[in-house]
């Protein structure tokens, strides 16, 4: 048995880390917060570890790799299934229970015990004595705030209160136009409704009591013009150019955590044409909500470092080019998937390894860190979208690739166009059938890439 410190509680505040032992075997830890039944829980912590967490909070060890086909989980998706956590590989969406490890498809992935001693957080590997700690890196989860006063000091955030449904929340955070408080709302919510998901206590959705707005406003001193009209960055070369195409996927971010929000909203009320019909899984409002807060967090990375730069959110123009995708595929939410989360952002998929390569050129590595993070987390987005059309057309009886396809003829505007980043595509589900030689709509300007 070794025994192995990876630090205090206090000071591992991420929700995930790498951690690499002394043999070269790689793991990944978990920080999620403790899925409790009720006060006398007896698998709550004592009284005196939780004063030291500040929190209550559960720690889970497995490989980094899927023992299905190498899958980083790392950057697994995290659900609640059955009071417990369940890890989904990002490429082929392999599940599997990260306190046991056993699958639903019938493989188990090695899993190891955490406990947390004297407020120091203790792995514990059986069998294989002598093991030291090599390496511990936090799997970027944090989102950066903004720092000093808000554009409006005078406006706190507004939380809601425990009544409030799922569907109030997300008009509210819809409607707010502080990018600063939209932040912090997405990610109180995510936070609030997991927690709440497996207690007595879940929050209600509200389906169909509340509409969202036709379009989230802005605030007044963005400049927002027509996407044709958008200055070109250029290659990246200067500061000037690199701080426009930074500013240029902030705006994207910040349209994504909107519509990754309005999806929970608008399609509240959806059922499937099976017989009988049936209603979205709360599973569903899980999978947008995280991704609306990874939405959150690349903006705040992303305004950040404009910041760091020199430059702020809101000193250059921006479009909405993608809410007027969101506008076409309103009415259907197998559209909003196919448009949205498989076009737009899978095409982000293609294009981002240009754009970290053009930064990387330019010895711009604090940007290059930050487009990973985003690049790698998209890859999960995309499989989101997958899994739910996949999920939707399985209750349906019908084929995705033809469902997506016929959506995206319908109701994009201008061509699938290559090249394509066939290896993240695969990742996330997407084979080529998907999107070779497919065509939308005419359309004359330039796809929106990124979400």
């Amino acid at each position: 048995m070794s025994t192995i410190d990876l630090g205090s509680a206090a000071a591992l505040d991420h929700a995930r880390y790498a951690v690499t032992l002394s043999s070269g075997k790689r793991l990944v830890v978990f920080r999620l917060p403790r899925i409790s039944l009720g006060p006398s829980d007896p698998a709550l912590p004592a009284a005196s570890d939780q004063a030291a967490q500040g929190d209550v909070w559960s720690y889970y060890a497995m490989e980094a790799e899927c023992p299905h086909a190498g899958g980083p989980m790392t950057e697994a998706h995290i659900d609640i299934e059955d009071s417990a956590y369940v890890a989904s590989c990002p490429w082929h969406a392999y599940d599997f229970n990260i306190e046991t490890g056993e699958s639903s498809y019938g493989v188990k992935a090695c899993t190891f015990p955490v406990e947390i001693t004297k407020g120091q957080v203790i792995l514990k590997i059986a069998n294989n004595p002598g093991l030291t700690l090599s390496k511990i890196e936090p799997v970027s989860e944090k989102i950066k705030f903004k720092h000093g006063s808000r554009i409006d000091a005078t406006a706190p955030p507004n939380y809601l209160d425990d009544k409030a449904t799922l569907s109030d929340w997300c008009v509210h955070i819809l409607n707010t136009t502080d990018p600063e408080l939209k932040i912090e709302l997405t990610t109180h919510l995510f936070s609030i409704f997991a927690t709440r998901e497996q207690t007595a206590n879940p929050m209600d959705l509200g389906a169909g009591k509340i509409q969202p707005p036709d379009e989230p406003p802005r605030q007044n001193s963005i400049n927002q013009v027509a996407p044709s009209k958008m200055p070109r960055a250029g290659r990246g070369g200067s500061v000037r150019s690199r701080i426009a195409m930074i500013h240029a996927l902030a705006n994207i971010e910040q349209w994504a955590i909107d519509l990754a929000i309005d999806i929970c909203v608008r399609f509240a009320t959806f059922e499937t044409l099976a017989s009988p019909s049936l209603p979205l899984p709360r599973t569903f409002y899980y999978d947008w909500l995280k991704v609306a807060n990874d939405e959150a967090k690349h903006f705040s990375l992303l305004r950040a470092r404009l910041e760091e730069l020199g430059s702020s959110f809101g000193a250059l123009p921006v479009h909405h080019g993608l809410w007027e995708s969101a506008v076409r595929t309103s009415h259907d939410l197998r559209a909003r998937i196919s448009v949205i989360a498989l076009v737009h952002e899978a095409r982000g998929l293609d294009v981002n390894p240009l754009t970290i390569e053009k930064f990387r050129k330019a010895n711009d590595l604090e940007s290059v860190e930050v487009l990973d993070i985003i690049h790698n987390d998209e890859i999960t987005h995309v499989t989101t979208g997958h899994r739910w059309l996949s999920w939707i057309c399985e209750q349906e009886g019908t084929d995705p690739v033809t469902v997506f396809r016929e959506n995206v003829q319908e109701h994009f505007r201008g061509a699938v166009k290559g090249p394509f980043n066939v290896e993240a595509r695969a990742q996330a589900g997407m084979g080529t059938m998907y999107y070779e030689d497919l065509t939308g709509q005419p359309w004359s300007g330039d796809m929106i890439a990124g979400g």
